[in-house]
């Protein structure tokens, strides 16, 4: 097999503790006027706030050690704005590395687009490059704030479990799988992956064991109301004002996406039941998942209570890696070509039309530029603190793949970020790809399952040199 590029790996270093500096801040990214939500094929126009979206900010050193991470309320993280927020830092924080900024998306769709050309606008709308503009400003500020607010603190890592996620995936018995199919016929027979129901956390302390905040990461992309004409950051707006009800309203909540390419907070099998159990509890959709997390929580917080740590290994490692590109086939060029034919004839009041043709164009795009262009280059991060690792990656990445990792990892627990520091499709596994659907056909990808293995093994290397 052919290698591809390890970009700026950094050397293999001691890794000792010393005393952690942790800083924090919060910011409003909720525009005052209607914008364009991302996150389905047709165009949406905000009519109303439902719950603002936010930007938390999580600023941590260690002697000359550094990360800010910022978990924002959007569907993905655009290059741009990574861009955007780096030149900007390097100008108003020259003492933070900007290299060292990791950005990430809880995916919900009911959050403005930040990129151009998916939708066709109306005039009196917030363009997606305003937004990045109004991102690069508010984001800006609050990773000057959390990284100013820096002081001594301790830090704890626990493991939950809350049902959150399901493999919203069904093969049927002709081999194939979609996404959100009817199960009630005999052609049905099960689900194509795994769940992963764990909670990774981690609390972050005052020396005088304060609680300022928790990260939560979980299997589960933040969609349960994601076709709805209301700016909201679905789940994780129920989730804070939960735990913040708990541990106080003054509590940073850090929500981080796992590996959950394949998952949805949408309900498979059962579905009258859990409806009717919502309604006899009085909970939401979204209050209910809140609540299984804030539980989760709540059910380990003693633990984490007891073991609070203020010195911890702490090591930030960056580098490039180039991943093989998923290749289009002549066979599918040319069914891409057939489908732009046929949306051209379509009415262009076809809600979905555009974002199709877009869609279908690419791929051909990628046919005629994929021999010159063979590698897929992505921003990977991989922090280790304490006995735990922290990894990223730009995918909406298959469940398998972090499996993977976690069982591989030396860490005592893994936290894998997806949808981080760039925005790269999904990446499907090899049987998911056979099974075909939305998210592993190739329209859906810019690498497959040869990169998502390289991918696997690369971020281990990593993690494992952190844990020698």
């Amino acid at each position: 097999m052919k290698r591809f590029a390890v970009m700026m790996a950094a050397a293999c270093l001691p890794v000792c503790a010393a005393e952690l500096m942790v800083g924090w801040a919060q910011v409003n990214i909720t525009p005052d006027k209607p914008v364009p939500l991302a996150g389905q094929f047709h165009t949406r126009v905000s009519k109303s706030v439902h719950d603002p979206v936010t930007a938390t900010a999580l600023a941590i050193t260690s002697g000359s050690e550094q990360a800010v991470m910022v978990s924002l309320d959007v569907v993905a993280v655009d290059t741009h704005l990574m861009e955007s927020l780096r030149a900007r830092l390097k100008t108003t924080l020259p003492e933070f590395d900007s290299g060292k900024l990791i950005v990430n998306a809880t995916h919900t769709h009911t959050a403005p687009e930040m990129r151009e050309g998916n939708y066709q606008i109306p005039d009196g709308v917030l363009k997606p490059s305003e937004f990045v503009e109004l991102l690069t400003d508010r984001v800006g500020g609050a990773v000057a704030e959390a990284w100013k607010a820096r002081r001594p603190a301790g830090i704890s890592w626990a493991l939950g479990h809350a049902v959150v996620g399901y493999n919203r995936r069904s093969v049927m018995s002709d081999g194939k799988a979609t996404m959100y199919a009817k199960l009630d016929r005999p052609e049905f027979l099960g689900f194509e992956g795994y769940e992963d129901h764990a909670l990774e956390l981690l609390f972050f302390w005052t020396p005088e064991r304060k609680l300022t905040g928790i990260g939560v990461n979980l299997a589960c992309p933040s969609q349960v109301v994601e076709g709805q004409y209301y700016v909201s950051a679905d789940f994780w707006d129920d989730t804070r004002k939960q735990l913040r009800a708990r541990y106080g309203s003054d509590l940073f909540v850090f929500p981080m996406a796992s590996a959950a390419g394949d998952q949805s907070p949408h309900v498979q099998l059962r579905k009258a039941a859990e409806s009717r159990m919502r309604q006899r509890l009085n909970l939401s959709e979204t209050a209910q998942i809140a609540r299984r997390i804030s539980l989760a929580v709540e059910e380990v917080y003693p633990a984490a209570a007891a073991d609070v740590r203020t010195e911890a290994p702490f090591v930030h490692r960056t580098e490039e890696l180039r991943l093989p590109v998923r290749k289009v086939t002549a066979t599918e060029m040319e069914s891409a070509k057939a489908e732009y034919a046929r949306l051209e004839k379509a009415p262009a009041t076809q809600g979905s039309r555009f974002a199709l043709m877009n869609r279908a164009r690419k791929v051909m795009e990628r046919y005629r530029t994929q021999d010159s262009a063979p590698e897929y280059p992505i921003e990977l991060h991989v922090i280790r603190l304490g006995d735990v690792a922290l990894a990223t990656n730009p995918f909406e990445l298959f469940l398998d793949y972090g499996i993977r990792m976690k069982a591989r990892s030396r860490a005592e627990q893994t936290f894998l970020v997806q949808l981080a520091c760039g925005t790269s499709g999904y990446l499907p596994t090899a049987k998911a790809v056979a099974a075909g659907g939305y998210g592993a056909e190739v329209a859906s990808n810019q690498v497959g399952p040869e990169g998502g293995q390289i991918l696997v093994d690369r971020t281990l290397a990593v993690i494992n040199s952190l844990f020698e």
